[in-house]
């Protein structure tokens, strides 16, 4: 006998209302992601990119003119190594005016322009901001050493001390320059010594002067007003030093370099995190009043733990850097490096990130050896598909996206410039950077069969690969989806992208010099048979081969990545309902 109506319909209610319950308790709404935490982040050293007026060095008429290609490669925000006037002693690290720019790459207007235009190319463009120390030609540290008492306290200065044997004036202290020697020169001038943590021509600004931070800080608002969207601070945690001045233990290194002392009272100290949250703040505020949001990001060389410091304070706390720089891929991924211990690279860095953060991929700077150069040509391409696949935002210094290499033979003013030559274009007079047979660094001579020309018009190529990856990157499920990673022997690592409703993916690289068959079935969620969403020039697959699950064939230093239709927990709730109204039909009517 039937239930009554009445009964009927409110266990029925009653099944729909715990229904609809489960799918709100299991399924929460993705919140909306900022751009910068999925964006394709791209390195450009202004000098070697792009020379618009043939003197042989690069400009940003010339930044200007390779917007197209920018957009094109996929890149969502530039940054800029420093275009600030500056006596070039560092090539731009040494800034001595803030508020103009280098006379050999513009003026403050061709800067207006270049940002102007990069917006309309839907391209964010920031400013390598360099906060620890300004040129010794600086109006700051030529009044500071005339003892002009606004700026008399700008720099760090100190008397010395009296060597009680000797007589003779010594430094305060024993500290050691980052490039080697003492961390102290004497001006004749003032008859005291300056702290320089790096060359002697870039003095330490001293932070414990509030009208100092005061202005430094307002160099970032007059920028801001121009129209960056945020700021990469350089080598960030060198800003403050110990009060005392006290004497750094012993480190590890020889005597005379640098990590012949551990640097405990010059680098890392916690004064060093309240500036970059007052700093965090400014663009929160800033970001406030234009509707967008302007960035921080953070170069510092420190521990894991200092480094995660600079992401917040404490959970929910004031907010810092919106990514610290991570180098795990520069310092791990090597010609020699396996599955497991990359693995291992990638967890070191997400098992210690704060919670509801976002990672960075660093793959190359101005500061390192080319990625070509480090891991060797067949990995380049293996590289770029890791990079652009990993949770996070990506960044790449201009030329990896051809695979160019490090050239030895052009180190003439530091030994970072073999990795800093002219960008190459074409196979044309100077490769396309400059109608000027003579560039400011020689070319690599592979840019005759290296360039981005040849590239462009290969059938395959590390540039098509790379522009591949980035509109990958635009998908959602590589947006937001959920990250799980292993590794298949010593030689595969492996990992899947997977969002409710949306397809999955599943990127595996053989790190091995020999082909390897992998088994990925330990990847629950992925079907049986997949499809190959992008594989690297080299791949003995092509984009739209199907693929056992437990039969992926690789070769040696191949990458691919597979696509696979899964059904999610939405199919689980439908199944509930349709159990519910099996139910209704079968017991209740």
């Amino acid at each position: 006998m039937a239930a009554p109506l009445v009964f009927r319909v409110s266990i029925v209610t009653l099944l729909l209302v715990c229904a609809a319950s489960q799918i709100t308790a299991t399924v929460r709404d993705l919140e909306e992601k900022d751009w910068y935490e999925h964006a394709t982040f791209y390195q450009i050293y202004p000098r070697s990119f792009k020379d618009s007026n043939g003197d042989g060095i690069g400009d940003l008429k010339g930044i200007t003119s390779k917007l197209e290609y920018l957009a094109g490669l996929g890149i969502d925000a530039a940054w800029l190594s420093p275009p600030f006037k500056s006596p070039l002693r560092d090539f731009g690290y040494d800034v001595s005016d803030f508020y103009d720019i280098q006379p050999e790459y513009g003026t403050v207007a061709d800067m207006e322009e270049l940002i102007e235009e990069s917006h309309r190319h839907g391209i964010k463009l920031m400013l390598d901001f360099i906060p620890n120390h300004s040129s010794d030609e600086h109006q700051w540290f030529i009044e500071s050493a005339r003892g002009n008492p606004t700026y008399r306290d700008y720099y760090v200065w100190h008397p010395g001390r009296i060597n009680s044997v000797t007589g003779v004036r010594e430094p305060p202290n024993n500290w050691i320059s980052v490039f080697g020697g003492s961390a102290w020169k004497f001006h004749e001038g003032r008859g005291e010594y300056y702290l320089h943590q790096f060359t002697d021509k870039q003095p330490d600004l001293n932070y414990r002067n509030p009208a100092l931070l005061r202005d430094m800080t307002a160099m970032l608002s007059f920028w801001l007003g121009k129209g960056v969207d945020g700021f990469r601070l350089d080598a960030i945690n060198h800003m403050f030093e110990d009060e005392q001045l006290r004497d750094e233990p012993p480190g590890w290194g020889p005597p005379g370099s640098y990590d012949e002392l551990d640097h405990i009272y010059t680098k890392d100290n916690p004064d060093t995190y309240e500036v970059v949250y007052g700093w965090r703040q400014l663009c929160e505020d800033y970001g406030r009043q234009t509707g967008k949001t302007i960035i921080l990001m953070t170069e510092a060389y420190a521990s894991i733990e200092n480094t995660m410091r600079y992401y917040e304070e404490s959970p929910g706390g004031r907010q810092g850097a919106h990514m610290p720089f991570n180098f795990q891929l520069i310092y791990d991924f090597n010609s020699d490096q396996n599955a497991i211990g990359l693995k291992q690279s990638i967890d070191f860095w997400l098992n210690h990130m704060p919670a509801r953060q976002t990672p960075s991929w660093v793959a190359g700077s101005h500061d390192h050896s080319r990625v070509a150069s480090r891991v060797g040509l067949v990995k380049v391409d293996q590289l770029l598909t890791l990079l652009h696949t990993l949770p996070g935002t990506s960044i790449t210094y201009y030329g990896e996206e051809i695979g160019m290499l490090d050239y030895k033979a052009a180190e003439q003013f530091d030994n970072r410039d073999p990795n800093r030559t002219p960008m190459q274009w074409d196979n044309t007079i100077s490769s396309g950077f400059s109608t000027n047979r003579t560039t400011w660094l020689p070319l690599h001579p592979d840019y005759p069969t290296r360039n981005v020309a040849m590239q462009e018009s290969a059938d395959k190529s590390t540039l098509k690969h790379f522009r591949t990856m980035t509109k990958l990157r635009r998908h959602r499920t590589m947006i937001d989806g959920e990250f799980t990673h292993r590794t298949v022997g010593r030689d595969v690592y492996a990992f899947s992208r997977d969002l409710h409703g949306e397809d999955s993916f599943v990127t595996v690289l053989n790190m091995a010099a020999e082909g390897r068959t992998v088994d990925l079935g330990d990847f629950v969620n992925l079907p049986a048979s997949l499809t190959v969403e992008i594989a690297q020039p080299n791949s003995n697959y092509k984009a739209g081969d199907e693929v056992s699950i437990h039969q992926v064939k690789l070769l040696a230093h191949d990458s691919v990545v597979l696509r696979g239709v899964v059904s999610g927990s939405a199919t689980v709730h439908l199944s509930l309902a349709v159990a519910i109204l099996a139910f209704v039909k079968n017991v209740l009517f």
